[in-house]
Formats: structure tokens, C-alpha cells, sequence
């Protein structure tokens, strides 16, 4: 199967989960036609912005940094990301993410169910 960029679905969030600015999600996967997960997703994240604090329990998020810097609160550790870093959150453990550079965040993130 090949999905083209003119088929994927974009949308814009405010405040995600309780985090500050708008978040481009463009979901890489239509919602169901990922088996064993919930999301596949191109992320920016403007400077200044990010998502809010937030579990994982009976899944384990992925987020593959790709472009710009970060830092990541990572269960209570925080923590800086670059492009190239992977940030694995599961087993109920806890993260956020903030752009804290002067350039847009970019990040793939990857929600696998258990």
C-alpha cells in the first residue's frame, strides 16, 4: 500500500493535552488501518509551543525527533531532544514535549497498544 502526502488528513490542536500552542498533526495512517496502534503522525511544534504532560499505560508512544531541539519531561526527568533522538514512553510512565529553540520541532510519533 502507498499512501501520498494529498491523501493523509492534517489538523491543527490548541493546547494540547493542557501544553501551549498549536500543534500540525498529520496523521500518517488513517485512524483503524494501523494494526496493534492508534496513531502514526507527523508532528511540528512551533516554537514556544508543546504537549502537556500525560501516561502511557496499555500502549507505548514513540516519538522520533527528525528536526529541530526540545526538551522532553520524561517521568519527572527532564530531559533535551535533538533530531535523531527517539523518546520511548510506556507502562505507565509519563511525558510532555516543548519546542524551546527558535525553530519549528518536527517529530513522528507512534502509539503501539498492548
Amino acid at each position: 500500500m502507498v499512501i501520498r502526502r494529498s491523501e493523509m488528513q492534517t489538523e491543527r490542536r490548541e493546547k494540547m493535552r493542557g501544553g501551549e500552542g498549536t500543534i500540525t498533526i498529520t496523521s500518517l495512517v488513517r485512524s483503524g488501518e494501523l494494526p496493534h496502534g492508534r496513531l502514526l503522525a507527523d508532528l511540528e511544534i512551533p516554537p514556544g509551543a508543546g504537549i502537556g504532560e500525560h501516561e502511557h499505560g496499555a500502549e507505548t508512544e514513540y516519538f522520533i525527533v527528525h528536526g529541530g531541539r526540545g526538551i522532553v519531561v520524561d517521568n519527572g526527568v527532564e530531559r533535551e531532544v535533538a533530531a535523531g533522538d527517539v523518546v520511548v514512553t510506556g507502562g505507565g510512565a509519563s511525558h510532555s514535549i516543548r519546542n524551546a529553540s527558535d525553530k519549528p520541532l518536527r517529530l513522528i510519533a507512534l502509539i503501539i497498544t498492548h
